[in-house]
């Protein structure tokens, strides 16, 4: 079993840098505000023939007794109580504080492993405060800068001792989909994959703003090997004005684009609206394949009003989309859950499929046959071959003698033919085209 080492301690103490440091990439929320951080983030490192589970959890001991803040608190000693190894992130800056006593001390009772990692250690007070952290009782403190990548080399040969080398593996070849889930916030979306998982992994509650960074979880449905990301509630960009929320609403644009499927979670209570409405517009333009889930449905009283209302909104500001695209559920009663995962599966499928060049060339003959292309200045427009240049979005680009020349109204025709001849039924399709002969007829 893989080794699971979280790392621990006070807020804004540096926990995440360090986090991305190891990694590798800039995966976890970073900033001098304290307690960005709530949920836990979990990723597989490989580092010189290591193998281990690093997980970055919220900052603990903050003395905060307000509901939110309780159950950030818990949730991240449950996860660091379960691991293998705790890392216990200190502020070489500040030196060792009344938090950093109390909390060494609920981690020996707890017997976990630990090793006092001493970081911003760069500048001349740290060092000299580095000697008061063997109070902590974990053997000799390691003096680090995750900014700065100071001392890291060294803690990876630490780390060494309490986890073993991992036995070689070849490359999974198995494609694994990243599903994200948006919406504004307070909609649903940590109690839809709670709901998923079966346990209670993600922070919940009924105030704004719970998630603030966008979670991963590796997860699997019926074989199909699954990337969940749960992101921040992303309200009206005009009405992001403080710094986190500047952040969250980063991150979560920055999730959308690196997406494969997007679920838009929309609150049934609180109908659909604008800005509902601009986040699928958004997932559209950027070729992700959407599926738009409403929540909470069993709370709505008149269904058939409601599915009327809702039907109209779609067809008149998404006409790319159909009924397949919308599905009803109840994440707290995992109503229509299964339904949901099985046309996620079927949009994902839509996304990567790739069709053969001879297949695309017959359709066309077919498709121009039933319908010529117009005539310009007195001349047919020739469309002279197609061909598929990239998936995710399926994207495929037709060689004709006036490309310019062809209507929107023909255009149209051609990617409609193309979703009911290729099932391209729910995902986004992209058609270009281009002057020119058939570039393969040499």
């Amino acid at each position: 079993m893989t080794p699971r080492i979280v790392l621990a301690g006070r807020p804004n103490v540096g926990k995440s840098t360090l986090f991305n440091r190891l990694y590798g990439k800039k995966k976890a929320l970073v900033s001098d505000i304290s307690g960005l951080t709530r949920d836990f983030r979990e990723e597989l490192i490989h580092y010189n023939g290591l193998e281990f589970l690093l997980i970055d959890t919220a900052g603990v001991y903050e003395a905060k007794a307000d509901e939110l803040s309780r159950s950030v608190e818990s949730n991240a000693l449950k996860v660091i109580t379960s691991s293998d190894l705790c890392l216990l992130v200190v502020d070489g800056r500040i030196g060792i504080t009344s938090k950093d006593i109390e909390f060494s001390t609920y981690l020996r009772k707890s017997g976990i492993n630990t090793i006092t990692i001493v970081n911003k250690s760069e500048s001349g007070i740290a060092r000299k405060n580095i000697f008061e952290f063997y109070e902590l009782g974990f053997g000799e403190p390691i003096p680090i800068s995750a900014e700065h990548n100071i001392g890291i080399l060294d803690l990876i040969e630490k780390i060494k001792e309490y986890v073993p080398k991992s036995v070689s593996i070849e490359n999974q070849i198995d494609e694994i989909m990243k599903l994200a889930i948006i919406g504004k916030p307070n909609v649903g979306k940590s109690t839809l994959l709670n709901s998923l998982f079966g346990e209670k992994r993600m922070l919940t509650g009924d105030y704004a703003g719970t998630t603030r960074d966008s979670i991963e979880i590796n997860w699997e449905w019926n074989g199909q090997k699954i990337t969940l990301i749960d992101t921040a509630g992303l309200r009206r960009k005009s009405r992001v004005n403080q710094l986190v929320e500047k952040l969250t609403y980063a991150d979560s644009i920055k999730t959308i684009k690196f997406a494969d499927v997007i679920i838009l979670l929309i609150d049934a209570v609180n109908f659909i609206d604008k800005q509902d409405m601009r986040l699928a517009d958004y997932v559209i333009s950027e070729g992700r394949a959407l599926l738009i889930v409403i929540n909470k449905f069993d709370l709505i009283k008149d269904k058939r009003e409601f599915n009327r209302r809702l039907n109209n909104m779609i067809s008149t500001n998404l006409p790319q989309l159909n009924g397949d695209n919308v599905l009803k559920i109840s994440s707290i009663n995992r109503s229509g859950i299964k339904k949901m995962m099985n046309r996620v599966v079927e949009l994902q499928g839509e996304w990567t499929q790739r069709i053969s060049t001879a297949k695309l060339n017959s359709w066309l003959r077919e498709i121009i046959h039933k319908h010529q292309p117009p005539a310009k200045s007195g001349r047919r427009i020739k469309l002279r071959y197609i061909t598929q240049a990239s998936v995710k979005p399926p994207t495929f680009v037709i060689f004709s003698s006036y490309p310019e020349a062809l209507p929107n109204s023909y255009k149209k025709y051609l990617i409609n033919e193309l979703r009911g001849s290729f099932d391209y039924s729910t995902t986004p399709i992209r058609l270009y085209f281009r002057k020119g002969d058939n570039p393969y007829s040499k």
